[in-house]
């Protein structure tokens, strides 16, 4: 399966590059709060992942993988602002699984495919400790914040809206 494929490249990609990380097993979940509940963490340490798709003109479409902490949502404006887009919308699901190479409610916030640009806000890489399924519904993973940037190498910019209300 394609989500196994990637999560087997993970695991690579994080032991290669010595980083120190948990594997955390738990029933399958791929909403942020539900799995953050299973996880035992507060949702503003989850890595929410979300695929957009930027034009930037009317014939030039970029797609951007956005992350930011699980208790915050994308913001759609800082995102077009930071293009210089006309529009800036949610991906359609086939989109977002062939680019983000694993299926909705286990994207990672790293990016294996050079079409899916990767921008992280920087309260996210900031946190001490990130968590986020791992392409698979019923495995998480924990990193550093600091890690999490070494390794993934996102842009770094401001793409998170206040917190949602509770």
């Amino acid at each position: 399966m394609p989500e196994h494929d990637t999560y087997e490249r993970l695991i690579s990609l994080l032991d290669t590059s010595s980083v120190d990380y948990k594997l955390i097993g738990h029933a399958p979940e791929g909403a942020t709060e539900a799995v953050s509940a299973l996880r035992g963490h507060p949702v503003s340490e989850a890595a929410k992942c979300i695929v957009l798709r930027v034009k930037t003109d009317r014939r030039t479409t970029r797609h951007v993988l956005a992350v930011v902490p699980g208790d915050r949502r994308v913001d759609l404006d800082a995102v077009r602002t930071l293009f210089a887009a006309r529009y800036v919308g949610f991906s359609d699901a086939e989109t977002a699984e062939r680019l983000a190479r694993a299926m909705p409610g286990t994207v990672l916030p790293f990016s294996f495919d050079p079409e899916l640009e990767l921008v992280a806000d920087p309260d996210l890489v900031g946190r001490p400790r990130l968590y986020f399924n791992a392409a698979r519904l019923d495995r998480s993973l924990a990193v550093s914040g600091p890690d999490y940037e070494r390794v993934a190498r996102p842009r770094v910019e401001r793409i998170a809206s206040a917190a949602s209300p509770a």
